[in-house]
């Protein structure tokens, strides 16, 4: 496990300094003082994992790969942080229902953007929409989406599965999420916030 979360370190050749105000090497840094290490080298792995699917899907790797990369740089910030978040923004009163696993993309690339400077749409929305997905997504938040969905220490029944419907076709891939995540919503009776209802509404069962 650590020789290949060494590679993946040493395989980004991009210091995304076209797209943040700091190089590569300072937004790991940045990325440590908020996430512990589990978590920090999950996102090393989605960074992998979006540049060979962006390269899979004719786009830019360097984006995708920064999307991928600063994907959950929100995740573990503590519930104060993202309610100053939605209170200074004027964001949807109806978030502070729901918790991290909402608020760290919904919310979070807010704090992508403030904290390291990223300002490109694309890369932003990446982030906001990698767990509820969004009607459509471009192709960096389908990138970041399934990325995050497949990574290779992903071993839940459904990975295997959704890695080979992605690497064949990258929206069929998510679809699948989409779908699987919203009846694993469904079977433990979770609350499902509104915006993630109008992406499934769009991605799985087809209305515009």
């Amino acid at each position: 496990m650590t020789l290949r979360r060494m590679v993946f370190m040493n395989e980004v050749k991009y210091d995304y300094t076209n797209y943040a105000k700091m190089n590569r090497t300072e937004i790991l840094e940045e990325m440590k003082k908020h996430l512990n290490d589990k978590r920090f080298q999950h996102c090393l792995r989605v960074e992998q994992t979006a540049i060979d699917l962006a390269n899979e899907n004719g786009v830019n790797p360097e984006i995708a790969g920064l999307a991928g990369l600063v994907h959950d740089y929100a995740k573990q910030r503590p519930n104060e942080d993202f309610i100053k978040v939605i209170k200074e923004h004027h964001l949807d009163p109806d978030l502070l229902n729901y918790g991290k696993a909402i608020w760290h993309g919904y919310v979070g690339y807010l704090l992508v953007q403030a904290e390291l400077g990223i300002n490109d749409a694309r890369i932003l929305n990446a982030v906001k929409y990698h767990t509820i997905g969004a009607p459509d997504m471009d192709k960096y938040a389908q990138v970041t989406y399934m990325a995050d969905f497949i990574e290779p220490d992903r071993d839940f029944s459904e990975a295997d599965e959704a890695r080979k419907i992605t690497h064949k076709n990258l929206w069929d891939g998510v679809i699948f999420q989409n779908e699987k995540t919203m009846q694993l919503l469904v079977g433990k009776n979770k609350a499902i916030y509104p915006a993630a209802i109008v992406a499934y509404n769009s991605i799985v069962a087809g209305l515009k």
